[in-house]
C-alpha cells in the first residue's frame, strides 16, 4: 500500500512542523501549508488521505477552506483550534469536519484521533449510519449481532454481556435518549428502583472502551437531567 499522506495546514510554522514531525514518526508522509489557499493548492497536486486544518489562517480561514474542500472531497478533516467553546466545536463539525482538537493538544491524543479517522475512512469509506438485521454501523462503531462483537474503527472491543446489551440497545435506537430507568428495565429485564449509579458505572466503562477521550465522548453522550444516547453520524 502507498504511504498515507496527511496535509497539515496551520499558519504557525512551528506548530505545523511539530505536528509534521510527530506524524512522520508514525510513518505518514506530511505536506505542510500555511494558509487556506496553500492548502487548496496542495490538494490539487497531491493525493491526500487526511487533513489537519487550523481555523485561524490568513488569506482563507480554515472553515472557508473546509467548505471548498467539501465541494469535491470527502476525506477526513480534523479541525485544530485555540477555541474550546462547545459552540465553536459544533460549528466546525456542522460545516463538515470529522473531528475537532483544541490547542494546546496532547500529542498522543492527536495521533490517536488521526489513526481513528484514517481507519474509519479506509474501512468504511462513505458509510455512516447503517442499521440492518445483522449489523449496526454508527460512524466508526460497528456492532455485529451474529457474533455479538463490537468494532471501534475496525478494532474489536471486549465487552461484558451487560455492556454489550446496553450498547446494542442504544445503537439500535441511534439518536434517541433513554433514562437510566429505561435502560435498566430493557437490559436487566426487571423493575428499576434507584438504578442511576448502576447504569452510570456501566456507561462509564463502555466509554472507556469505545472513546478516544472518555471525558469528551464522541459517541456515547449524556443528555443532562434526561439520560443517555448514541449520537447520530
Amino acid at each position: 500500500m502507498d504511504q498515507i499522506r496527511i496535509l497539515v495546514a496551520d499558519d504557525d510554522k512551528e506548530i505545523a512542523s511539530a505536528i509534521g514531525k510527530l506524524l512522520s514518526i508514525e510513518g505518514y508522509e506530511i505536506i505542510e501549508a500555511y494558509n487556506g489557499l496553500e492548502a487548496l493548492d496542495a490538494l490539487v497536486s497531491n493525493n491526500v488521505q487526511l487533513i489537519l486544518l487550523d481555523i485561524m489562517m490568513p488569506k482563507l480561514d480554515g472553515l472557508s477552506t473546509m467548505l471548498k474542500i467539501r465541494e469535491k472531497k470527502n476525506i477526513p478533516i480534523i479541525i485544530l483550534s485555540a477555541k474550546s467553546e462547545d459552540s465553536d466545536k459544533i460549528l466546525g463539525l456542522s460545516m463538515g469536519a470529522d473531528d475537532y482538537i483544541t490547542k494546546p493538544f496532547n500529542s498522543q491524543e492527536l495521533v490517536a484521533r488521526v489513526k481513528s479517522q484514517l481507519r474509519r475512512y479506509m474501512l468504511l469509506g462513505d458509510m455512516a449510519n447503517i442499521i440492518s438485521d445483522s449489523q449496526i454501523i454508527i460512524g466508526g462503531l460497528s456492532l455485529v449481532k451474529d457474533s455479538k462483537q463490537l468494532l471501534v474503527d475496525g478494532e474489536p472491543v471486549k465487552l461484558t454481556p451487560t455492556e454489550y446489551k446496553i450498547i446494542e440497545f442504544l445503537m439500535s435506537n441511534v439518536g434517541m435518549v433513554f433514562s437510566a430507568e429505561q435502560i435498566y428495565e430493557k437490559v436487566w429485564e426487571e423493575p428499576a428502583y434507584s438504578v442511576e449509579n448502576t447504569v452510570m458505572v456501566h456507561i462509564r466503562r463502555i466509554r472507556e472502551k469505545i472513546e478516544i477521550n472518555p471525558k469528551e465522548p464522541k459517541y456515547l453522550k449524556v443528555v443532562w437531567g434526561i439520560g443517555y444516547k448514541i449520537e447520530k453520524y
